[in-house]
């Protein structure tokens, strides 16, 4: 085991303590792009790490969610101006925010995640089918998490219900790509590859949703088989306790 001289030490506590009072983080140089870490905040006392790890984990999902919003209404433009707002930013802004409180559109009242997710992907569906389709999105995958983005110690997940999050999101990228009207034209556009370019960013983007969720879903089902396993080594290594 590597001893380290107590001075060394005693900075190497100083510069730990420090940083766990003021939150900070060394930041990364110009041009360079480091983890999006979160600042220190009072909740996080009540956060296990799995707890802070779900919690970046959804952060990071709707984030990505909300980048596929911008690209998508980049490339449908008529579907941001279906919603009466003055620019693309108005639209982008006002699907954040009905995602954030959990409000669907207006003429989607009284559904929820999979159900705004057909109905998005409905060649019959005049609304805007780019907003639906992210809310719908956004709100499977926050519908998996207890209906919540900040997890805490009291909380307890379903991994199936993660995993079918996932493959929910799976599912969705493949009809985004393949589902058509009756005139035979996408109903969205996102990928393009042709001879003069190409642009895969809404697959990363998907990839990187359906990667994150699959790896809390995994994580959970561990954690479970480790709490059993713990218990039975518990059992086997117990020892009495002296009682004279």
């Amino acid at each position: 085991m590597t001893r380290w001289p107590a001075a060394a030490g005693a900075v190497l506590c100083g510069a730990l303590s420090a940083a766990m009072l003021t939150g900070c983080m060394s930041s990364p140089g110009p041009g360079q792009r480091g983890p999006n870490s979160e600042a220190m905040s009072a909740d996080q006392f009540g956060q296990t790490d799995f707890n802070r790890t779900v919690t970046l984990e959804v952060r990071d999902n709707l984030t990505s969610l909300y980048s596929l919003l911008d690209k998508l209404y980049r490339r449908n433009p008529r579907e941001w101006r279906k919603t009466g707002v003055a620019d693309q930013k108005a639209a982008v802004n006002r699907v954040k925010h009905a995602i954030e409180v959990r409000i669907p559109p207006s003429d989607l009242a009284g559904l929820r995640d999979i159900q705004i997710l057909a109905v998005s992907l409905d060649p019959n569906y005049s609304g805007d089918r780019v907003g639906a389709f992210i809310y719908g999105m956004a709100d499977t995958i926050i519908a998996a998490h207890n209906g919540k983005t900040r997890l805490y110690a009291t909380d307890a997940l379903d991994g199936q219900r993660v995993y079918n999050a996932a493959r929910n999101v799976e599912a969705a990228a493949w009809l985004l790509a393949s589902r058509r009207n009756n005139q035979g034209e996408l109903l969205l556009l996102a990928n393009e590859m042709s001879p003069n370019a190409t642009n895969l960013s809404f697959e990363r983007e998907f990839g990187a949703i359906i990667g994150r969720l699959d790896l809390i879903a995994n994580l959970l089902g561990e954690n479970s088989r480790r709490i059993g396993i713990n218990y039975a080594q518990g059992l086997l290594l117990f020892n009495f306790l002296p009682v004279r």
